[in-house]
Formats: C-alpha cells, structure tokens, sequence
C-alpha cells in the first residue's frame, strides 16, 4: 500500500507531512533522522505518540544505512546489484582518463516475482564516478517501481560508494558544503548531491559488500552488462 502520510520524530522540522519532497528536506543530511511513512494520518499521529519506536526485528533496520557484511533477506526482499567500470588508458589508474576511454554502468534488481536491469555508458569517466551512476540510477528505477519503502538489500562490490555512506563520509561532506574534512571539493560532487538527495526516500533499506569478478551471480551479471556496453562503444 501508499504511503500517504510522513511522520518526522526527528529532522529540521518535525510533524506529520503528506508530501516526500516536502519531507526529503528536512531529513536529508541530517544527522540522526528518524521518520516514517505510514496510510493513515492515524497511524503516523501514533508513532509519533509512542516515541517513533524502532522496529526489534534482525537482519534489517528501517531508516538506518549501515553496512552489514551478512544481511538476512525475506520472501519480499529486493536485491540490487550495482557496477561501473571504465577501459582506462590514461596515466593514473583509476584517476586520469582520456577523452576517447569507454566507461559504463549497470544496475540488475531482482524482486521476488520479477527482475530489471539497466546499463549505459559515457567516454572520458572514471571509474569511481561509473560506480556512483550506477548505484544512483539503480535507486532511481526502484522508486520509478514504487519500491522505495521495500526491504531493499543493495548488494556493491565498490568500497568507495560503500564507504562514503557506512562510514558516513556523505554526511560530513553536506555539513561542510561539499567539501572534504582537508578543505578540498569533493570529486564527483553532482553526483553524491543526486544520491545524498535520494538515498532518505528508502525507509528499510541495507548493504552489503561482495568481491568482484568472483562467484557472486548478480555481480557478475552486472559486469557483464556493463562490459557489453563498452564492447558496443
């Protein structure tokens, strides 16, 4: 079902509110939010009277971004898998690319009834920054999908995007306007703006990393996607 009432516990402005745009502000990149989205202004009003309690079940935490290295999934969980990549020939791997280097991106969600899959690339884009638009537009499809308050379980082989949300380096890097804790903008800074925007829309939501070109199937699904699209290019 909808969910048509947002109860904020904790943010800039706190109250019940009809409208996620309206409640994407005042969560998003502050420390410590607690809301939730419920059908009825009822049920909001009483989470709200009970002192916005936190669900006791294992596995997942509703409103939380940690990373979990063994998540539990249910008969509904959402498995997402994530990749980008990029046929570097510049001077630093990793770092420097040149104009005419393929990149790409790909996403695979599986759904306890259906799966969808995504995938693009660009000349002249890092490696990291293919990670970040892969992850960015996955988040993307899945609310297009009305999925967004599912247990969704992204599962990344990439620490740099892992890290930047379980060690809450995205957190910090909106407190000082984008910038890093040694003064310097932060790279890919449109892109962490996209995500730090989207990422509070998913209320039951865990990661998990996974090796690489290993034996994981949805990882290597993804790679193979995004290999295709360079070969393409």
């Amino acid at each position: 079902m909808a969910k048509n009432f947002y109860a904020v516990y904790k943010g800039r402005k706190t109250g019940i509110f009809t409208k996620w745009p309206d409640v994407a502000k005042l969560v998003n990149g502050y420390d410590g939010a607690r809301y939730k989205g419920f059908e009825t202004r009822d049920e909001a009003q009483n989470w709200m009277d009970d002192g916005a309690p936190r669900p006791t079940a294992t596995g997942s935490k509703k409103g939380s971004t940690a990373v979990h290295q063994s998540v539990t999934l249910t008969s509904d969980s959402i498995q997402v898998w994530t990749d980008g990549g990029s046929r570097n020939h510049g001077n630093k791997l990793g770092g420097h690319v040149l104009a005419e280097d393929t990149a790409a991106w790909a996403f695979y969600i599986k759904t306890p009834s259906e799966a969808f899959s995504g995938t693009d690339g660009e000349k002249g884009k890092t490696n990291n920054h293919m990670e970040i638009m892969a992850f960015l537009q996955a988040m993307k499809k899945l609310i297009d999908l009305g999925l967004r308050e599912e247990h969704v379980v992204f599962i990344l082989d990439s620490k740099y995007v892992l890290n930047a949300i379980q060690k809450n380096w995205l957190v910090g890097w909106q407190r000082r306007n984008w910038k890093k804790a040694d003064g310097q903008t932060v790279l890919n800074v449109e892109l962490w703006q996209q995500v730090a925007e989207l990422i509070p829309a998913f209320t039951n939501v865990d990661f998990e990393w996974t090796k690489g070109h290993a034996d994981n199937e949805g990882n290597n699904k993804v790679d193979e996607l995004l290999n295709e699209t360079m070969d393409k290019m």
